[in-house]
């Protein structure tokens, strides 16, 4: 598993800025601050990193404790509390995630001391993975197994409050039967009036071989505490976390953080009027494009129709949703004279302009950063005399762009001229050939005004600043740039992820850390066995994780068997399905994008620095930090700013917005106080009989981990789940091998 590390406490400090969240507390109760912070204890097993990972990636501030450090801090009342000089109690975690409800490597007085907070404070806790008992509210499992290929349901009770955002099904990955998530089906304990304990399932399934509703998650009330208890394993990738892992974080936080949550779904088709060259299935290349050994016969180059544009449009219609068309004006013009002054697919697309969203992608796709040699395969960068890497000239660049410019002016484009998007992402640094960004591609952006540049995030994934742009890394689909068939889609993935004993290119052996072998696929049914699903799951698996890069594809998609259309059908289709309609997902322009990456990655450098913090105080949440930063708040609905408007923008049925700070204080208000009123010190003396009632020792679980795989041992046996604490097995891009450029086989004029 990764090593991780660890976000800093975020303190509170004196500020020039301040939000509130106001409401009325009861006159007779002191009313106890409590910082917006979660206490996250981490025993490096990948459920409760898989929580401590979409706190990051809200951006939830979290104070983090690791049970494998033995310099670790300890647990105590003054650790979690104290009094402020004016005698108000001070609860320093909002809430608290832990491994399962008693890890053996907190002490007793720890978990004593931890529970006493909790109840006085009213704070909420995780219990990442348990062994279901009566410690948790629970029976002991009368089913154990595999819960792989399984649907379970998002009960009402759990759509009622933090999985307010699910429809109910909430799809468990893998193939039934399967080692990915194995799981525990107990039922709830009846309630008891004495002690006030109450189980409400969250997540439920059929116990196989009855008709009785097993528990995989739900919320335990007893002794005054609340504790979300998980019964299934699982990592931060798997789908079915995916789907309950914002509803974790709401839970936890009772709908307030510092943070914001989005599913972003942006989808890019490059290329529109240029062609794209097509695989060859028997040279296992791609003609024109130097990579194939030998003599391979040519491939008929591939480019959209007029009838493509029309089902693209009602495609679009039909679907309420809008991509984004990368174009290249030069060859709309190339083949116009190619043809007696006329190009059918160009007058059909502009006839159809509005439809469609429009981002500057080079007048002709040529490839920009280095002067490329293709008489090595594969290519390399041309060097001078001296050793020196041979850029195209920065004219040439800034012409390409300029060009491109006019062209969707003079044709009324729909574009924002400070995006770009180069052809192959070239310009900028490409390994193994060019180690870093061309000057010249540089210097033509700045000449250009370009704002945001969209580059590869199989190469890149962080933003950066490139010359007068900032970059905005775009996910390939694996749907490659140079097919427009089922067959030749199946027949180059079999290339790729195939060994070379099955007749692949063994590229999978050779890079075992991000590629897995597969069985060879059929090329007939191999599209839709296997590849669709993967890239819907793939592409799914980017849009649950708050993560704002576009995708991309190509023109070459939309043609013959209309790849694309299929498989952003898979793709909305199944995330309507599991979300509500108030989750839609985010379609944004590059700008958009980019300026989401700018607000995520500032705000994890403010977290890191330590300059902001919050703490909720009744119902008034209160935001401190330097006046002109940006803060992300993620609030319940309903709330409202002072005099009545409302803060923010409902997402998800809660209301968020990154807000930045100034120098007067703002006030929202909230329906009720949120946690817990003390009438008596901060620092409750924790009660040993608690513990006692609420933790079982020597539980018949045990879980250890071996690199990625992880073992859970119990009363049914030994289960050996060997990827959980892995990533997915296919990663998107291989090499440079999916983006090379196309030359337009007709005369080239322009360049």
């Amino acid at each position: 598993m990764k090593a991780f590390r660890f976000l800093p406490v975020v303190a509170l400090a004196v500020a020039t800025a301040v939000i509130g969240l106001a409401t009325v507390v009861p006159a007779s109760a002191t009313s106890s601050r409590v910082d917006l912070n979660v206490l996250v204890v981490t025993d490096g097993n990948p459920w409760v990193e898989g929580i401590r990972q979409q706190l990051s990636a809200e951006g939830v501030p979290t104070t983090v404790i690791d049970l494998t450090n033995s310099s670790r801090a300890t647990i105590t009342a003054a650790f979690l509390a104290d009094t402020l000089a004016d005698g108000t109690p001070h609860g320093h975690f909002e809430g608290v995630v832990l491994p399962n409800d008693a890890p053996t490597q907190l002490s007793a007085t720890e978990l004593s001391t931890l529970a006493g907070y909790e109840q006085t404070y009213q704070v909420r806790q995780v219990d990442s993975y348990v062994w279901p008992g009566a410690n948790t509210g629970l029976t002991a499992p009368t089913w154990s197994g595999s819960v792989d290929a399984t649907t379970a349901t998002a009960t009402a009770s759990a759509r009622g409050d933090a999985f307010h955002y699910l429809n109910g099904p909430v799809a468990f990955e893998g193939t039934a039967g399967g080692s990915g998530s194995y799981g525990y089906l107990p039922t709830p304990l009846p309630d008891n009036p004495a002690t006030g304990s109450h189980f409400e399932p969250f997540l439920t399934e059929t116990i196989p071989g009855t008709t009785t509703q097993g528990t995989l998650a739900g919320v335990y009330t007893s002794g005054g505490r609340q504790q979300l208890v998980m019964t299934f394993a699982y990592n931060y990738y798997q789908q079915q976390f995916r789907l309950l892992a914002h509803g974790i974080v709401d839970w936890v936080t009772k709908g307030v953080h510092l943070g914001y949550w989005r599913n972003y779904f942006s989808a890019h088709i490059d290329d529109l009027f240029n062609a794209n060259s097509r695989w060859s299935q028997s040279g296992h290349c791609t003609p024109g494009e130097g990579d194939c050994v030998g003599t391979v016969p040519a491939t008929q180059a591939i480019r959209m129709t007029p009838a493509d544009v029309t089902a693209t449009v009602a495609w679009e219609q039909q679907n309420n949703y809008t991509l984004d068309f990368l174009f290249n004006g030069g060859p709309s013009l190339d083949y116009a004279q190619a043809n007696g002054g006329t190009d059918p697919l160009t007058t059909a697309l502009l006839a159809n302009k509005s439809s469609f969203m429009w981002l500057n992608h080079t007048y002709q796709h040529p490839f920009l950063g280095c002067v490329q040699n293709f008489t090595v395969i594969p290519w390399k960068c041309q060097t001078d005399s001296t050793g020196a890497i041979q850029y195209v000239d920065q004219a040439t660049v800034s012409s390409q762009i300029q060009q491109n410019i006019q062209f969707g002016q003079a044709n009324g484009l729909p574009f924002r001229p400070g995006e770009l998007v180069a052809g192959e992402h070239s310009g900028t640094v490409m390994l193994p050939q060019q180690p870093s960004d061309s000057p010249n591609f540089l210097a033509a952006l700045s000449q250009n005004n370009i704002q945001w540049l969209g580059v590869d995030a199989s190469r890149e994934t962080g933003q950066r600043q490139i010359a007068s742009a900032l970059g905005v890394p775009r996910h390939p689909i694996n749907v490659f740039y140079n097919v427009s068939t089922q067959s030749d889609e199946v027949s180059e993935y079999n290339w790729l992820y195939t060994s070379k004993a099955n007749g692949g290119s063994g590229n999978c052996e050779a890079n075992p850390a991000t590629t897995t072998c597969i069985s060879p696929l059929d090329l007939n049914a191999g599209w839709a066995s296997y590849v669709l699903p993967m890239q819907e799951k793939i592409t799914l698996g980017y849009v649950l994780s708050n993560d704002p890069r576009p995708f991309f594809m190509h023109q070459s998609n939309l043609t013959d068997d209309r790849l694309a259309l299929q498989t952003l059908t898979g793709i909305l289709s199944t995330y309507r399905g599991w979300y509500t309609a108030d989750t839609p997902m985010v379609n944004q322009t590059l700008t958009d994008a980019g300026t989401t990456l700018k607000q995520q990655t500032a705000w994890q450098q403010t977290e890191n620095s330590g300059g902001v913090s919050g703490y909720v105080q009744g119902g008034v949440v209160t935001v401190q930090g330097p006046s002109g930063t940006t803060v992300p708040v993620t609030v319940p609905t309903g709330t409202t700013v002072t005099g009545g408007a409302a803060f923010g923008t409902t997402y998800g049925g809660e209301q968020s917005a990154y807000t930045t700070l100034g120098g007067a204080p703002t006030s929202l208000t909230v329906a009720s106080a949120l946690f817990g009123t003390a009438t008596s010190s901060a620092s409750p003396t924790p009660s040993t009989g608690l513990a006692l009632a609420s933790y079982a020792v020597g539980s018949p679980h045990e879980v250890k981990r071996s690199g990625t795989t992880v073992t859970v041992t119990d009363p049914f046996g030994t289960h050996v789940l060997p990827r959980l604490a892995g990533k997915p097995d296919e990663e998107l891009h291989v090499g440079g091998t999916h983006h090379h450029p196309f030359q337009t086989p007709v005369a080239q004029t322009g360049k």
